[in-house]
């Protein structure tokens, strides 16, 4: 059989700071490949819905499937079904992912009829045996593990039994050289764990996995590290070296192969303050950029979100970065609650520190538990604009006015890294890809004003929704968070986390 895997285009964050290799998808892809189906990929990120057209015109798809990871994309791929179905109605279309795996029911409903299923959780784990039943038995769907139509549901979903199994077909994806984050250009991904054993209240990645995590073997970790072409690798795990000991295996493995990246990672504070050993070899390795998610600048804040770092270990956390030479780059969540005095503390906090700081906005999303709690308060149900750059619930500020303050702190920070006094060093990173014919790091740096203006979030909000959200059975009440996971993990075969680490988490949650 002929089998598309579809990424939705891109979001209003990745027009400018990142656009990232489907890396999801391309599991997927392998895993169908595997099953002796010829396969292609489009990522509609880097390519046109008009590229999209002509590849089903002439290839004619006997399945397709579309990536739902982000909120936002959703009504872009039930308007890409529907239209699909109408041209190949024979072609089993289906949409997994993490955001599809919350909002199951809706997706298929917007569907009408063009969405033949959702299928839930890690797609490559059962992904093969769904299109063995399109292929022989499409009546046998509720066979599926994780498979869910408008009439049946199969059995629960399930996770991969290892992850040393799956590979990404990563030779699928035309116009690699498009994908970047930040100065890394071009940038591949690569995981070496998967889960969260954590508990925000505003994240749905342990909700996903059930606070399930697992780790990839360094064995696999290098090879796959050997296969990846781009000087520039970006570390998708959640949080990135928990456990200390996988981490320097890892590393050692790379240090021994001479294997020679810029590498970006994401983490908490207090992770790195636990095994700052670790990230001095990684370092040393190559790591260049960390992500940190501070989420808020005072106590406060982050008991608001449940992080359980206290405020001054944050603050440990970027003085041991610093030390070590590694370029942070920091998340605020700004919300909708604050005034214009708020905003003038973030930004005074924000010029006295010389990390990179990113706001995003608090946003209840499906699958997290503020989702329930808050969803009763939203003012809009519009996917478009869950993308953690609107604001969805309401603010203090008339809107207009909270976006102006928004908007003005985000220049600040911007300019903080773009100015004269920066002026050579720029230039000199442009000037080494443009050499090299990368693009991306220099349109980033003009395309921030384009992108990040008050008409256009105006705008956005002025549309009226083609597809809203569906609210929780009990909005405004707390659930079970336990009710929210889509993986439901019974039992440990294997402990991952040795006992401290094990202590150390769950005094930390």
């Amino acid at each position: 059989m002929r089998f598309l895997a579809v990424h939705p285009g891109p979001l209003m964050y990745t027009e400018v700071f990142l656009r990232l290799e489907p890396l999801g998808l391309e599991l997927v892809a392998e895993a169908v490949r595997r099953g002796g189906h010829e396969v292609r990929i489009i990522d509609l990120q880097v390519e046109t819905h008009t590229a999209y057209v002509k590849l089903i015109e002439h290839w004619r798809p006997h399945a397709i499937a579309f990536s739902c990871n982000f909120l936002a994309n959703v009504p872009e791929i039930v308007d890409l079904a529907k239209e699909t179905k109408e041209y190949l109605p024979q072609c089993f279309i289906f949409v997994g992912g993490h955001s599809a795996s919350f909002t199951v029911q809706e997706l298929l409903e917007h569907g009408e009829g063009a969405i033949d299923c959702i299928l839930r959780g890690e797609g490559e784990a059962s992904v093969a045996q769904l299109m063995d039943v399109i292929e022989q038995d499409r009546e046998a769907i509720n066979e599926v593990p994780g498979a869910v139509t408008l009439e049946e549901e199969g059995p629960a979903p399930v996770m991969v039994p290892n992850l040393d199994e799956v590979r990404p077909a990563r030779d699928l994806v035309r116009h690699r050289r498009k994908y970047f984050i930040g100065q890394l250009d071009p940038c591949a991904s690569i995981e070496f764990s998967r889960g969260c054993p954590w508990d925000c209240n505003f994240c749905s990645a342990w909700t996903f996995y059930g606070r399930s995590y697992r780790t990839l073997s360094p064995e696999v970790a290098v090879e796959e590290l050997e296969r990846i072409k781009e000087p520039g690798i970006f570390i998708v795990d959640d949080v990135a070296f928990i456990q200390s000991k996988h981490g320097l295996e890892i590393g050692e493995a790379i240090a021994r192969k001479g294997i020679k990246k810029k590498f970006y990672l994401e983490t908490r504070g207090d992770v790195l303050l636990r095994n700052k050993d670790v990230f001095k070899f990684w370092r040393d390795l190559g790591v260049e950029y960390m992500f940190l998610g501070l989420e808020a600048i005072d106590e406060e804040g982050l008991r608001k979100f449940r992080k359980r770092i206290p405020f001054d270990k944050n603050i440990e956390a970027l003085e041991c970065a610093r030390s070590l030479g590694i370029t942070v780059a920091i998340n605020i969540i700004a919300d909708p609650d604050w005034d214009r005095e708020r905003f003038e503390v973030v930004r005074q906090w924000c010029l006295e520190v010389p990390e990179v700081v990113n706001i995003s906005i608090n946003t209840p999303y499906p699958g997290t538990e503020i989702w329930h709690t808050e969803s009763h308060r939203l003012r809009t149900r519009d996917y478009r604009l869950f993308d953690i750059q609107h604001a969805v619930l309401p603010t203090r500020l008339p809107l207009e006015e909270f976006y102006a303050e928004l908007l003005k702190t985000q220049q600040v920070m911007n300019m903080k890294h773009i100015s004269w006094r920066t002026a050579r060093h720029l230039t000199a990173l442009v000037t080494q890809r443009v050499l090299r014919g990368q693009f991306n790091f220099l349109k980033m740096l003009w395309r921030f004003n384009k992108v990040y203006n008050l008409e256009r979030l105006l705008a956005d909000h002025g549309r009226s929704p083609k597809y809203e959200m569906a609210l929780p059975s009990a909005p405004g009440k707390a659930v079970d968070p336990k009710t929210l996971y889509v993986h439901r993990v019974q039992e440990r075969r294997k402990q991952v986390l040795d006992r401290a680490t094990a202590q150390f988490v769950e005094e930390t949650r």
